[in-house]
């Protein structure tokens, strides 16, 4: 598949590492820890809207993202599993070690879980639960956000196996190796279950809701988004000073598609989006390689849609 090279502005949360890794010249950059991240979209009248949330802290998935966060230890627990089997989504994922494709697989509806309630977990193959917002299962989301139950423990009590043919694999993303805090990223995308809304978690919400990304697109460099946001590390940021590289990305893609299903069947090859450092005249700029767009396919057309029966 052909690439062109873009560019993007270094955020001003990390210049400084920016400038310091150019002055210091050759050196080992830190370890990138494993991440998994989904996209999460529904249809509107208006075209297919995403869930954004606020992420503070110098997150490595920016200020501003979709919902996801590091792989975990738990990850590699043992979970019922249904839809592509572990071996399909390495090759999906492009990878040969199983255990790493099962480990972003399950990390994904995980931290989806956590952060937005949206659980893509069912009885069978064919049942999804819903109803994911009451006080129960908000308690259950703050127990696997603290570490207080494991994942698979909670999953396994309910008679739960991941749906995790409701993932289709997106991006990977490798955060520029000047940074001091780096994700080896996986994103992934899904639909909106039907009887499922997503929620921020109590004890870590700030923002979040469902962007129209044509919209947002359109007020890229404006300030408008971060100064909703209102916080501190948010305000008075146009987009991209929110965003990485491989968010703005999928957001772009997502405001092109005709829908969902349209956006979910985008025929997608295994690229990982590497950011170089450059200065331009004074100006720090990430350029990215990216894959040139490639025409819908009719091969994930049969997996099942988030319409399943709900448990």
């Amino acid at each position: 598949m052909s690439s062109h090279s873009r560019r993007f502005v270094v955020p001003k949360r990390l210049q400084g590492a920016a400038r310091s890794w150019l002055e210091e010249g050759d050196r080992p950059p830190r370890t990138a820890r494993l991440a998994s991240s989904v996209v999460l979209i529904r249809d509107s009248v208006e075209g297919a809207e995403t869930w954004l949330a606020y992420r503070p802290g110098n997150s490595p998935l920016g200020v501003v993202a979709f919902p996801g966060g590091s792989v975990q230890n738990t990850d590699h627990d043992t979970f019922d599993w249904f839809g592509p089997s572990v071996g399909q989504w390495a090759e999906m994922l492009g990878v040969t070690d199983f255990a790493l494709a099962r480990s972003h697989v399950v990390a994904a509806i995980r931290e989806l879980f956590e952060e937005t309630g949206v659980l893509l977990a069912g009885t069978d193959a064919t049942t999804l639960v819903e109803g994911t917002n009451t006080p129960e299962w908000t308690r259950a989301r703050e127990a696997v956000a603290s570490e207080e139950i494991g994942f698979a423990e909670l999953v396994a009590k309910r008679g739960l196996g991941l749906r995790t043919d409701l993932l289709r694999p997106l991006v990977h993303w490798v955060s520029p190796e000047f940074a001091h805090r780096r994700f080896d990223t996986r994103y992934f995308a899904a639909t909106l279950p039907v009887g499922q809304t997503p929620t921020l978690l109590p004890s870590k919400g700030v923002w979040g809701e469902w962007v129209l990304p044509a919209r947002l697109l359109k007020d890229r460099d404006t300030t408008e988004l971060g100064d909703r946001i209102g916080e501190e590390d948010a305000r008075g940021l146009t987009l991209p000073q929110l965003l990485v590289p491989a968010s703005e990305i999928i957001l772009e893609k997502i405001a092109k598609a005709k829908g969902c299903i349209a956006y979910l069947n985008i025929k997608r090859s295994t690229h990982t989006y590497q950011a170089e450092l450059e200065e331009d005249n004074g100006e720090l700029w990430l350029r990215v390689e990216a894959p040139s767009a490639a025409p819908p396919t009719e091969a994930l057309t049969a997996v099942p849609h988030p319409s399943a029966t709900p448990s």
